[in-house]
């Protein structure tokens, strides 16, 4: 068995003496394990990043065994992240995150908002609110997507300013008058092309903090991203 294809590296662990275990998320092939003979060397540090993009070839005698990877550089991030630590922040929720999805199972939306996000120019502000957006659509692609076109009430589309934390789904402003401490603030840009001010930002991350929780990371008794929270704090701080 042999393919070939693009990819992003979204982690590395280290397996034997001498070699790792890459985990590459491939166009049409999903987030995928491969063993790098020799991948602990110094001539392929600089390749085996996560954020760095990778031309890759895997082998195995059988579908299922996990097989070997022979990877070349496409586009070296991970030192332009490393010097600027809000984007090294993100690349490292957004590949945390892509580490969620199943094995081997084709997530290319996923996978095309991810290099936008990495190689995104422009404000700490617009960066935070593109990973709440990748946030947001990870769930949409895990199988637990909110229902933000309508409201849960009385059905309709317009003014719709909150979530129902059990159900996911949107709730217009008259609806959710009486019910205010108990819901999720709907920031506008997620469901529009608003502009998010910071306020919307981190009130984004705490929608979609809320769903992870309840569907991902307590589920799979797992932690979210280590940097996460502080990241929120730098892309949702008021401007000065």
């Amino acid at each position: 068995m042999q393919w070939d294809g693009e990819g992003l590296i979204v982690g590395v662990r280290r397996h034997g003496e001498s070699s790792v275990i890459a985990e590459v998320m491939v166009e049409g092939r999903g987030r995928h394990l491969g063993l790098i003979r020799g991948g602990r060397s110094s001539k392929l540090a600089a390749t085996l990043q996560p954020g760095n993009s990778v031309q890759v070839s895997w082998r195995a005698r059988l579908e299922e065994h996990l097989g070997t990877f022979t990877l070349e550089l496409l586009e070296a991030r991970a030192a332009g992240l490393i010097a600027d630590r809000v984007k090294l922040y993100a690349s490292q929720i957004v590949c945390e995150h892509l580490r969620l999805l199943p094995e081997r199972d084709p997530h290319d939306r996923l996978l095309g908002l991810a290099i936008r996000i990495l190689d995104q120019e422009g404000s700490v502000l617009e960066l935070g609110a593109s990973v709440a957006r990748f946030e947001l659509i990870l769930l949409d692609e895990l199988g637990f997507g909110l229902d933000l076109s309508s409201c849960a009430a009385t059905g309709t589309t317009r003014d719709l300013t909150h979530v129902s934390p059990k159900s996911g789904r949107a709730v217009s402003r008259a609806a959710a008058e009486p019910y205010l401490p108990r819901l999720l603030r709907l920031p506008p840009f997620l469901i529009s092309s608003a502009d998010p001010t910071a306020e919307d930002v981190g009130a984004a991350f705490t929608l979609t903090g809320h769903f992870l929780d309840m569907h991902v990371w307590l589920a799979r008794q797992l932690e979210p991203p280590a940097i996460r929270e502080t990241f929120i704090e730098l892309v949702s701080k008021p401007a000065d």
